[in-house]
């Protein structure tokens, strides 16, 4: 029997989550202490040159290389022996308070978390194996997830990249607003382009878009574009994904 490793278990709670955002909180958390994140996200007060409504900030979606259709998978077995790939996801918006998250979660073979703080984004950056790491990107893309696979923890089958629109119910935010959301995974050595998707679908009842995965299959990692969504915001995806959430 593998043992998985663990850390001390709290409830996620759903206030706190749906909270975050204002600040992006750097140091690591566990399930528990994301309970303390409200704290994180606090609104700055407008001055009167800052009262305009502002336009969003619109990146150029970089040249994608090998790109693939919605619903294709690939195996990356095809690149040859792969250390680690970074995922690389960007999007742009048509309106400023239209902000939308990245979240990684990282899935045993019955499609759930393998332990509550089996999940990274910008309030828990690393896993508790140290192989899957968030940072926000200061070139083309937004905001990047690596993967080292030497390190991963072998209960890992699945991690599903998802891009969430926070504060979505309460400010009646929707994927109908977004535009230009891809994902592109790199191999982490050469920084070559293996494989991209770009979304050509949005829609207005979704707030949540799972937009790729890879997934072990026989032992090979593969790669899925998926472009579909769920009305959830990341506390929703959290019990989804069978993180404890509690309220």
């Amino acid at each position: 029997m593998v043992e998985i490793p663990m850390r001390t278990k709290g409830a996620v709670d759903r206030d706190t989550l749906l909270s975050l955002g204002a600040v992006r909180v750097r140091p690591p958390y566990t399930a528990q202490s994301i309970l303390t994140l409200n704290e994180g996200r606090t609104e700055q007060p407008q001055t009167m040159a800052s009262a305009a409504p502002l336009r969003p900030c619109r990146r150029s979606v970089p040249r994608l290389m090998n790109p693939m259709q919605k619903g294709q998978k690939i195996s990356l077995a095809a690149f040859g022996t792969l250390p680690g790939i970074e995922v690389r996801l960007g999007w742009n918006t048509r309106q400023e308070n239209c902000e939308v998250d990245v979240s990684a979660f990282l899935l045993g073979e019955d499609g759930k978390v393998i332990g509550d703080d089996w999940f990274v984004f910008y309030g828990q950056p690393k896993s508790p194996d140290q192989s899957t790491s968030f940072m926000v990107d200061g070139g083309e893309d937004r905001e990047v997830i690596s993967v080292d696979f030497r390190r991963l923890h072998p209960s890992v089958k699945k991690m599903v990249f998802v891009l969430t629109i926070h504060e979505a119910f309460e400010k009646k935010l929707h994927f109908g607003m977004v535009e230009d959301a891809y994902i592109r995974i790199l191999d982490t050595g050469s920084k070559k382009e293996l494989v991209s998707f770009q979304m050509t679908d949005y829609y207005s009842n979704v707030i949540s878009m799972m937009i790729g995965e890879i997934y072990l299959y026989k032992e090979t990692w593969k790669f899925h574009g998926i472009g579909s969504g769920v009305a959830k915001d990341l506390a929703g995806l959290c019990a989804l994904y069978g993180v404890e959430v509690s309220g």
